[in-house]
């Protein structure tokens, strides 16, 4: 993640079983009384690093207790470290950090868990409550499905996250309105290789799982944000007309707040009707942006009408539809001006 100090290093002061052993081993370790003396010491070792601080550890927060050892933990931090470090919390699965500490003053942005459960797990609506809370706080998904992870509750080795996975979970929660994206791989964390044992049905040694398709993906999601104005992004699904769909045909729209253009990703080939009258301008400019290669194809430029509709290359499965307001000028997707 980058930021005022360049690139930001995420650390964990603690793994969660040590304040709530939960299913972990532990052993329980922290209290409201030592947790802060402990965060003080990481933050005084790191102070003036490029570190983001990550409290919690997968665990839920279920008590007062569980509340005040992450306040003191994140509290004795911000001493060590002199107040500038970011600070979130990582939830266990399918939570966020924004329904356990969302007020507290130490927390910058939220984070949640989509987790690993199935291949549609509904991590825009999780975004949408995130980024609806207040007061304002910025949010992203930190531990979506893994590439090459076994789906959860399908058995131990079959099936696996794809690169299909991965990309549904990136574009979803990008176009939901978070700040950033995790991309995982289940091989990779653990270093994984033939001469070690697996965690949860490793299967790929990791050298190898370096080169699966979907890190290599997750550039051209970042290639296509930013070769449009970024900051001024916003979630919009008022600009599908009817049922934008859910599980695996879920269609997730963002725009910029100007109306100066729209990013619609659909995950199945399936016709979209548009309200392009919501964006500027009197003529639009239409893209299909391939998000397996990153490549932009013209799908041409029209008078702006109230509404329209598209359809999407039959080679897919996946598409993002990209509108411009032809005055403004903007380069093929995915390129920079």
């Amino acid at each position: 993640m980058a930021g005022e100090r360049g690139l930001y290093i995420g650390l964990l002061p603690t793994w969660g079983d040590k304040w709530n052993v939960k299913w972990g081993k532990g052993p329980l370790v922290f209290t409201p009384a030592n947790a802060g003396p402990y965060g003080e010491f990481l933050g005084r070792r790191y102070r003036d690093k490029p570190i983001l601080w990550i409290m919690g550890g997968d665990r839920p927060v279920e008590n007062g207790t569980h509340r005040a050892v992450l306040r003191a933990m994140a509290a004795g931090v911000r001493r060590g470290d002199g107040g500038t470090p970011p600070i979130t919390l990582h939830p266990s699965g399918r939570s966020s950090s924004g329904q356990y500490v969302h007020s507290e003053d130490w927390l910058d942005f939220n984070m949640l868990q989509s987790g690993h459960a199935d291949r549609n797990v509904a991590n825009y609506d999780m975004l949408t409550r995130d980024y609806q809370r207040t007061p304002v706080k910025p949010c992203l998904d930190g531990e979506p499905c893994y590439e090459d992870h076994p789906v959860m509750g399908k058995g131990p080795r079959d099936p696996y996250h794809d690169q299909y996975s991965v990309r549904k979970a990136a574009y979803w929660a990008l176009f939901a309105g978070a700040c950033g994206h995790t991309y995982g791989c289940h091989p990779v964390w653990q270093f994984w290789d033939t001469t070690r044992e697996p965690v949860n049905g490793a299967r790929t040694p990791w050298q190898e799982a370096l080169h699966l398709p979907g890190a290599e993906q997750m550039h051209h999601a970042k290639a296509l944000l930013l070769s449009r104005p970024f900051l001024n992004r916003i979630p919009d699904q008022a600009l599908i007309v009817g049922d934008a769909g859910s599980e695996g045909r879920h269609v997730q729209a963002t725009r910029a707040d100007d109306g100066g253009y729209a990013l619609i990703y659909t995950p199945v080939c399936q016709p979209l009707t548009v309200r392009s009258g919501i964006l500027s301008g009197t003529r639009l400019c239409a893209w299909w942006y391939d998000p397996r290669t990153g490549t932009a194809t013209p799908a041409g430029g029209f008078a702006k009408p109230a509404t329209m509709a598209f359809t999407p290359p039959a080679d897919g499965p996946d598409w993002v539809l990209v509108l411009d307001d032809a005055a403004r000028g903007f380069p093929p997707p995915g390129t920079a001006e």
